[in-house]
């Protein structure tokens, strides 16, 4: 079985095919490019460097979120219109999910988190007592409030994503016993997405199926929201 992965949800514009064996290839950049400009010629090289027919791809896997508004819609537009030319299905796979399983095989709590911005994060909080299980819902919060959350439930915990580096002085301040990620498995890999996949095919949906996680309103739904409230105010 193969799995065409991809996640744009964030910083890291990343592409990867994956089987039940090995990551095949993987494409990630962190560069200034919008992922609009980078993802499909990324798909592109990774097709020619394996001399991949697309035909031959079982599914298409994508991060379903949260994250940026702009890079969910991208990839989400991107994996349909391949599902659909390739009249193939689409995993999803949460974001999150994928971000953790970086760490899958850490002794400590994993907690994602995003930079959802106004001192809040997108995250989930993960054991890893039994393999990599989810104990927490997925959350768009201040990042106090995940902080006491995951203190409550223990204090040996790593901390990875695109949020470390905004929230990393407030997590050592916090508990300076907390841990963050090396660098090299800090962001989203569509190499974790695409092996999520390869266990999660019962849940493949038609293209015109898949919804995006976004876990709270876009800044402009927001600011629209703000004004209007004011304006009823007055």
């Amino acid at each position: 079985m193969k799995i065409l992965a991809l996640d744009t949800t964030g910083l890291v514009a990343s592409v990867a095919l994956v089987d039940e064996e090995k990551t095949i290839a993987e494409f990630t950049t962190n560069y200034k490019k919008t992922h609009s400009q980078t993802i499909m010629p990324m798909i592109e090289q990774l097709k020619n460097m394996v001399e991949l027919d697309l035909n031959t791809v079982d599914y298409i896997a994508c991060a379903s979120g949260p994250g940026s508004f702009t890079g969910l819609r991208i990839g989400a537009a991107t994996a349909k219109g391949l599902a659909h030319g390739l009249d193939k299905k689409i995993i999803p796979v949460p974001t999150l999910d994928g971000l953790a399983y970086n760490l899958c095989e850490s002794d400590s709590l994993v907690v994602p988190i995003m930079d959802a911005r106004r001192n809040q994060v997108y995250s989930a909080i993960y054991s890893n007592v039994n393999g990599l299980d989810r104990i927490s819902e997925y959350m768009a919060c201040d990042i106090r409030e995940l902080l006491d959350m995951v203190i409550e439930t223990d204090e040996n915990a790593v901390f990875l994503g695109d949020g470390v580096p905004v929230f990393r002085e407030k997590i050592t301040e916090f508990n300076p016993g907390f841990k963050f990620a090396p660098q090299c498995a800090n962001m989203q890999r569509a190499a974790c997405i695409g092996a999520l996949a390869l266990g999660r095919t019962e849940e493949a949906i038609a293209p015109n199926d898949f919804e995006i996680i976004y876990l709270r309103k876009s800044q402009a739904e927001r600011e629209l929201e703000e004004k209007n409230a004011n304006r009823n105010d007055e």
